[in-house]
């Protein structure tokens, strides 16, 4: 924002508040006196009077964050059956929805029929598996609802879901044909299956704009000029179309979650490995205990080895008594009981 120049006379905004300083009687303006020349000022960066000299097609607009700054306008128009973006437009930032949607609709149209096209020279004796009414449904958030575009939409034969904005009362007269597209349009997202389209868009839409602008970091750019912002924006979204690719044949639309996959392969296979070599588990009953087992005794059902403790010494008994009961008492009292229970 510091860079920006007037369009008249490329003057920066630090000489142009000097010359507004002077012309009120301050010769010789401190800091302070130009913070409060600029405090009375209206409209103070008015992309009229305004510009970027590095990058003019930026526009100065306000962030959602509250900030402001040089700017584009990016959108997208995204499959609501497979998620995949069929168009990208990069416009001026100080334009609203109701404006650039019709560049982005018109961009879709485009791109569809070119499929519909190569399609058809691929394969003539099929029919195309792309939609031939591409805009047959258009579901978008509430900041692209006006009269103009709902009525639009419904002269394009396609069925708008578009939620309207808390507004008062509006006087229809002479205005017919808009209201009717309007309450046609409002019926529709009040039914059932217009709110599970806006449930569905927040999901598709929302998550292209993460993986291309926050995961990828395009939030911020460094480039200079529409077409070279635009340029990186298509490799954005074609990796992000790729990565739908992926994950509906490989299961995992990124490398680390590919890596991650094979991690968990090869967990899966030790564990398969680790279980089949444990000692086998004899059950009694209700209760089931480990015992060792060794390839010279055979294992059948109840029959357990006695274990071989050789001798046990009490420390309450003499060596004598604990030498003339570890042959007889000790073997029987500490055998494992092979009743069931």
């Amino acid at each position: 924002m510091r860079s920006i120049v007037r369009r008249d006379s490329g003057a920066s905004y630090e000489e142009f508040l000097t010359e507004l300083a002077k012309q009120s009687g301050i010769e010789t303006p401190s800091r302070e006196d130009l913070a409060r020349v600029d405090r009375k000022r209206k409209k103070k960066t008015s992309n009229e009077d305004w510009m970027s000299p590095s990058d003019p097609d930026a526009r100065i607009a306000k962030m959602k964050d509250g900030t402001t700054h040089l700017a584009h306008k990016a959108e997208h128009a995204v499959d609501m059956e497979t998620g995949a973006v069929i168009a990208v437009t990069l416009q001026a930032a100080d334009q609203g929805d109701t404006t650039t949607i019709k560049e982005t609709l018109a961009e879709t149209a485009e791109t569809v029929a070119h499929l519909i096209e190569r399609e058809t020279e691929k394969t003539p004796e099929q029919e195309p598996q792309v939609s031939l009414n591409p805009l047959a449904e258009m579901v978008t958030d509430k900041g692209y609802h006006s009269s103009e575009t709902v009525l639009a939409a419904q002269q394009a034969e396609t069925r708008s879901y578009i939620p309207e904005p808390k507004r008062q009362r509006r006087k229809w007269a002479g205005k017919t044909a808009e209201q009717k597209a309007v309450y046609a349009n409002r019926r529709r997202v009040k039914g059932t299956y217009g709110k599970r389209l806006l449930k569905k868009r927040g999901e598709l839409i929302e998550r292209s704009f993460a993986h291309c602008y926050e995961t990828g970091a395009m939030r911020r750019v460094y480039l200079r000029g529409r077409e070279n912002v635009l340029k990186r924006q298509l490799i954005h979204v074609s990796a992000f179309n790729l990565s739908l690719i992926f994950r509906q044949k490989l299961g995992a639309g990124t490398p680390r979650e590919l890596r991650n996959r094979r991690q968990q392969l090869i967990f899966v296979v030790l564990s398969f490995r680790t279980k089949s070599e444990r000692p086998l588990v004899a059950s009694t009953g209700s209760r089931t205990f480990r015992t060792p087992h060794r390839r010279d005794q055979p294992f059948f059902g109840s029959a357990l080895p006695s274990p071989n403790f050789g001798g046990f010494h009490h420390g309450l008994l003499s060596a004598s008594d604990a030498q003339a009961k570890s042959g007889s008492d000790c073997s029987a009292a500490c055998r494992p009981s092979t009743a069931s229970t």
